[in-house]
């Protein structure tokens, strides 16, 4: 189980619309909504990957302390979420730098994982395992599987691997294969949760557990938020991809906590990071 601590102003899906230079004076509800998210977990029992923005840990470093005292994993979602192929290697080096030491002195643990915004390490970012490993990471979960007009590597591997030998481990996001159909189908959370039918969606989970894989569920603070403000100045399909299904989304997520056993990443692939090192 895992979550990407951003707010709901640093998406993707409104980088056009909301300038980086303003998020400074929009409100900011990552605290709260986390807080929230924190509170099912402990009465579920469960312990997850908390990806976190490091400007975010530097404007609520009480947040990454509770997220650390909860008893889980506190890892790395780089500084400022931007993408990875487009900002080019030494710019990632330091924005990777950035967030592990602002998540360091926050939280007071070591970060070894790190998963990329919008899943923006693709084969056009063949330098960025290195990199990790190099500033101190053992593992990535920065893959998607899938085939996407924003992410995805269709043709990359479905299981932990290590795509670089001088690299770190990259654990992929969950996909499901079903008989008759070419492609993986995405079946690890964001808006493909929200939109699917659950029981489409919980199928996809136990099919991919039927293939041996061990599932990757990732989902926002922002998604469990429905009062958040919007944004009409976003095109149609950014909006749609954004708000749609915010309403079931705790629901849908309590549903998910009951039907299937949770961890944190570094515990679940305790062995696969530990053969990459």
């Amino acid at each position: 189980m895992s979550v990407d601590v951003e707010d709901w102003f640093q998406v993707q899906a409104f980088a056009r619309t909301i300038r980086r230079d303003d998020w400074e004076g929009l409100e900011r509800r990552v605290e709260a909504n986390t807080d929230r998210i924190l509170e099912r977990f402990a009465a579920r029992g469960v312990r997850a990957t908390f990806f976190t923005l490091g400007w975010v840990a530097d404007r609520h470093p009480a947040l990454v302390r509770r997220i650390v005292a909860g008893g889980h994993e506190l890892a790395s979602h780089g500084y400022g979420h931007q993408l990875v192929h487009e900002i080019g290697e030494a710019a990632f080096r330091a924005d990777i730098r950035r967030a592990k030491r602002s998540l360091e002195d926050a939280g007071g643990v070591e970060v070894r994982g790190y998963r990329a915004p919008t899943f923006s390490i693709n084969p056009r970012t063949p330098w960025a395992y290195a990199a990790l490993a190099e500033e101190g990471h053992a593992y990535s979960s920065s893959v998607f599987p899938v085939k996407h007009d924003l992410y995805g590597a269709p043709d990359a591997p479905r299981t932990p691997h290590r795509p670089r030998p001088d690299g770190v481990v990259e654990i992929p996001m969950t996909t499901a294969r079903v008989p008759g159909v070419s492609r993986n189908l995405p079946c690890a959370g964001g808006g493909w949760f929200r939109l699917l039918p659950y029981a489409v969606f919980r199928a996809g989970l136990r099919r991919a557990s039927s293939e041996g894989l061990r599932g990757v569920f990732y989902f926002h603070p922002w998604e469990v938020d429905p009062g958040q403000p919007r944004v009409a100045e976003a095109g149609r399909l950014s909006r749609f991809r954004h708000y749609t299904g915010l309403a079931s989304m705790e629901t849908r997520l309590e549903r998910l906590l009951h039907h299937f056993a949770w961890g944190r990443m570094d515990e679940v692939f305790a062995a696969d990071i530990g053969a990459a090192r």
